[in-house]
Order: C-alpha cells, then sequence, then structure tokens
C-alpha cells in the first residue's frame, strides 16, 4: 500500500481523500456534541475536526517516512477544504486568505497545546486546553471528560502503524460515556 502512496498521485489523493473523510465523520459523532459539550457551531466543527486532525497528525509524527509525506498532504487536504467552506459561506476571495490565515495559526497553536499536554501525560492541563479552545463553556467536568476522550484516541491511535491509518482508517476511542 505505501509504495503505491508515493508513486501514483491519483491513488495518493485519493488515500488522503478517504483518510480525511474518516477524520471528518469522527469529527461530526453526535456525542460529541451532546455528551462532551463541544458547541454545535461552525467553530466547534472547526473546533472538533482540528482535534481529529491534530490527533492523526501527532500519531503520523511519531511513524517514520513516508509518513511525514502522507502528514503534508493530509494537511494540504483539510485547508483546501476549509478554503471551500469559507466561499460556500459567502467569505470573499481577499477574507478567505485572511481567515485562513488565522484559521491556520490557531490550528498550530491548538497542535502545540495539546501536543505538549499529551506528551507529558497532563490531563489537567490538557482539559483546561480543551476548555479553552473547545469549549464555550466553563465546566470542569465536560473538559475533562473531553480530555479523557482525546487521551484514549491518542491511545487507540499509538498501536496503528502507517498502513493501518491508510487502510482501516484512524481508531478514535470508541464510545464516549457520560460521567
Amino acid at each position: 500500500m505505501i509504495p503505491g502512496f508515493l508513486r501514483r498521485a491519483r491513488e495518493r489523493r485519493r488515500t488522503i481523500g478517504t483518510l480525511h473523510q474518516r477524520i471528518g465523520e469522527a469529527a461530526r459523532r453526535p456525542d460529541l456534541y451532546e455528551v462532551l459539550g463541544v458547541p454545535d457551531t461552525v467553530e466547534g466543527r472547526f473546533e472538533a475536526l482540528s482535534l481529529h486532525v491534530i490527533l492523526v497528525l501527532r500519531r503520523l509524527g511519531q511513524l517514520p517516512p513516508p509518513a511525514d509525506e502522507v502528514a503534508q498532504a493530509l494537511i494540504d487536504s483539510v485547508f483546501v477544504q476549509l478554503d471551500e467552506s469559507l466561499r460556500e459561506l459567502g467569505v470573499g476571495d481577499m477574507g478567505v486568505s485572511k481567515r485562513i490565515k488565522k484559521l491556520g495559526a490557531s490550528f498550530y497553536a491548538r497542535a502545540g497545546a495539546y501536543g505538549t499536554a499529551l506528551d507529558a501525560g497532563d490531563g489537567p492541563g490538557l482539559a483546561a486546553a480543551l476548555a479553552r479552545n473547545v469549549l464555550a463553556q466553563d465546566d470542569p467536568e465536560t473538559a475533562e471528560r473531553l480530555a479523557a476522550y482525546v487521551a484514549a484516541s491518542a491511545q487507540n491511535l499509538a498501536t496503528q502503524d502507517l498502513d493501518a491509518l491508510l487502510t482501516q482508517g484512524p481508531h478514535f476511542a470508541a464510545t464516549l460515556q457520560e460521567a
């Protein structure tokens, strides 16, 4: 699977498109919004998508090449989709560029905050970062539940190699349970 991914542009686009689609499906799970308190707004959906992409990118960063190429292709795919979504919302050409820059900066800041907390095993730090960035409410219990989901998803992804990520899709936490 991986050698073919590198050689054929059409296969590469299809593979990345499928990975991106699976991440998007995970980010639209109703329990993220109903149980874990992610706001069901444009901003909340961006945060949910970003969170899941960040988790996959974090895992790709732990894998040997060509995982780095997969990561870059995924980032490109995500930001092309964001660009298209802004245009569908009626944002003009000048506004799209500015908003993409802002979204990119916030995306990478979140990736740094979440990655640092996950790498350190800092559950309270992760919950605080998620409360600040994702949740529209200051509810420590909700933030802790979301942090538990994120940590469990990171653990699930840690068991997947590149081939599994690309063929089976990312394995995020299987269930979200109310605390």
